[in-house]
């Protein structure tokens, strides 16, 4: 059965339960009737303006790159075709490249390390004058093994005791829950390093300079690297447990860089490896980033958790008269959390939280959008439901999610149906 089908769970049951067909064709009508009613989902947006990614695109002397982070479960190469096919359609970017990047991730340190796959799309206009180059970096691999723990429940030696619902419910709960476990053990630093090779091929290559497949490990040492941090559009998706993975493989690089620049102990196979550190640093700080979270995990994912090594001192690194501007990450980091509040396993970020848990290095700005990606239908009287299932995972399919990436809120672009459909309160200084 399909996530989607879980919707018609609870009213079909009440049907099946009834034991009367005069009742039970009512219920089933009235059930079918609410879901061809108008969309009167929500859609409010709380924070900083943002432009998306429309006037980096239309930047004829650029190129925007898009780096996609998946969460929980099990993931092959592809699977945010439907999302970067809709980015496509929102950006009018209606031709492809003909051959996709595939590239099999490692460790600079360690050449023999399997990190996952990172699959690079082109989309351009008819011209050829726009360009996006879209990132997929699939990480799931890393930890597959550690999950084979949990194979025997799902066999058929277990399976066939439970229900069928309830079975689908746990092979979902064994793909699932296991990662977050498994992230915060011994296969995080090694998703961490998927994340910074991922990030190191975005910035480092255009996309004639892409090797067709690769199974080497990226440094960013070449003069095309500096060109494109200069004059390319950098942007991050995420999903889940994707936004803690991106916003900690960031602050990984914050420290690192810090270290260099302060002549302190890194590792010397990093070290040895690294050319021109001090002219990459300073040109990675001139970017502004914007992180599109959906499904925003970091407060739940923030307990027990030790703080980054600089945090609380947003002023001092962020403002261009604070003084430690000089040693920030990135001009700005522009975090926007999507959030369903009828998903169980997403949160918007409160006002302060980056201020005390998150790198001040990286100049976080939020906004949060709260969103409902899954419909609430009436049962009956009885009370209002929304699937928590398509609430977590339906961002994909929704075209305000689409339309928010793509042409942002609070600008003269601002997509249509934003301006119908959601309503904001915009920060200002």
């Amino acid at each position: 059965m399909k996530l989607s089908h879980l919707k018609f769970l609870i009213p079909l049951l009440a049907v099946l339960l009834s034991g009367c067909t005069s009742f039970g064709k009512g219920v089933a009508e009235a059930f079918f009737e609410k879901e061809k009613a108008q969309d009167t989902r929500a859609c409010q947006i709380r924070g900083e303006a943002f432009s998306g990614l429309e006037p980096y695109v239309d930047n004829e002397k650029t190129t925007t790159k898009v780096l996609m982070v998946h969460g929980v479960g099990d993931r092959g190469p592809g699977y945010s075709t439907q999302l970067m096919e809709s980015l496509a359609k929102q950006l009018n970017l209606n031709y492809f490249g003909k051959r996709i990047r595939n590239f099999s991730l490692t460790s600079p340190m360690d050449n023999s390390k399997k990190l996952g796959n990172l699959r690079i799309n082109q989309l351009l206009n008819e011209d050829q004058t726009r360009e996006l180059l879209f990132y997929e970096l699939t990480w799931s691999e890393i930890t597959a093994d550690d999950k084979k723990i949990l194979a025997y429940d799902n066999s058929g030696e277990h399976s066939f005791r439970r229900a069928d619902i309830n079975n689908m419910m746990k092979k979902f709960s064994n793909d699932t829950g296991p990662d977050p476990m498994i992230y915060l053990g011994n296969s995080r630093e090694d998703i961490l390093i998927s994340f910074g090779q991922s990030f190191c091929w975005m910035l480092s290559y255009d996309w004639d300079s892409l090797p067709l497949t690769s199974n080497q490990a990226c440094l960013p040492n070449t003069e095309e690297t500096f060109g494109n941090i200069k004059d390319d559009h950098f942007a991050l998706i995420t999903h889940s447990l994707g936004s803690r993975i991106a916003i900690d493989g960031l602050q990984r690089l914050a420290a690192l860089f810090s270290d260099i620049e302060k002549g302190g102990a890194i590792d010397s196979r990093i070290k040895s490896k690294l050319k021109r550190e001090q002219e990459l640093i300073e040109a990675i700080r001139s970017i502004q980033i914007p992180v599109y979270m959906l499904s925003n995990q970091l407060p739940m994912l923030q307990l027990g958790r030790t703080l980054p090594e600089v945090t609380g001192q947003t002023e001092a690194y962020c403002s261009a008269d604070g003084k430690k501007y000089q040693e920030r990450m990135f001009s700005k980091t522009n975090i926007i959390a999507f959030s369903d509040p009828n998903d169980l396993l997403s949160y918007a970020l409160p006002l302060d939280f980056a201020e005390k848990y998150l790198d001040s290095r990286l100049c976080i700005d939020v906004t949060n959008i709260n969103i409902n990606i899954a419909k609430v239908i009436d049962l009956f009287g009885v009370g209002t439901f929304a699937n928590p299932m398509v609430a977590h995972v339906g961002y994909d399919t929704d075209e305000r999610v689409i339309a928010l990436i793509a042409r942002g809120i609070g600008n003269p672009n601002t997509a249509p149906i934003i301006k119908e459909r959601c309503t904001s309160l915009v920060t200002v200084e």
